[in-house]
């Protein structure tokens, strides 16, 4: 094996990171934002990215929709965050969500408030593989199906099956398929990260540098 791979692979195994949970099938009430083009500044704001860790952007998820004025003890009553009736490890979001800048902290803020799933009918490219490399899965359905979740009412279940590709609306039993990545969905239902999964297959990677050599 070369020097160049044993010093990354002991780097590999040796490094501190938290590990992803894996989402294999996820049965849960959704948080409702029927609004379009949301962007990445609306997201997380830009005055909030100075952090150097992942941990602790969900409390300024939706920042300035959530409160007037950056002021947190005067709380927007309409946001469907603030609202109690919603609640859920289920994000459901109008057409082009994560559309903007390509801030990777908005995939963060988004995990790091609860969501494990985001659903639309459109996502913008970067969030969506920034969603997918931290362990949110994007859901993209059709405008239809999607204007069927937002016409439930809020005690209404959605069940993602991430290895049959599904989501289900419980309440009505309608059913869509959604794409993945098979690379992501197989990182996803393991919880593996980029560096985990070239950890399972070192053997083989070991394999083909010793044939290089």
């Amino acid at each position: 094996m070369s020097f160049e791979l044993q010093s990354r692979r002991s780097k590999l195994t040796t490094r501190n990171q938290k590990k992803m949970n894996a989402i294999k099938i996820i049965k849960n009430r959704f948080v409702p934002i029927n609004i379009e083009n949301i962007d990445t500044d609306q997201i997380i704001p830009a005055r909030f990215l100075k952090a150097t860790t992942k941990d602790g952007f969900g409390k300024n998820l939706f920042r300035d929709w959530r409160y007037y004025n950056d002021d947190e003890s005067k709380t927007r009553a309409d946001f469907p965050l603030n609202m109690s009736q919603f609640d859920g490890e289920i994000l459901v979001a109008g057409k082009n969500f994560g559309c903007g800048s390509s801030r990777e902290h908005a995939a963060w803020s988004i995990l790091d408030y609860g969501f494990r799933v985001v659903v639309s009918s459109f996502f913008a490219d970067i969030f969506k593989n920034n969603a997918l490399n931290n362990g949110v899965l994007p859901v993209q359905v059709s405008e239809a199906f999607l204007q069927r979740i937002f016409l439930q009412d809020n005690n209404t279940e959605l069940t993602i099956d991430l290895e049959k590709q599904t989501i289900t609306i419980n309440s009505t039993g309608e059913q869509e398929q959604f794409e993945i990545n098979s690379y992501k969905k197989t990182c996803l239902l393991n919880g593996y990260d980029d560096i985990d999964f070239l950890l399972t297959i070192k053997e083989e990677i070991q394999q083909f540098e010793t044939q290089r050599a």
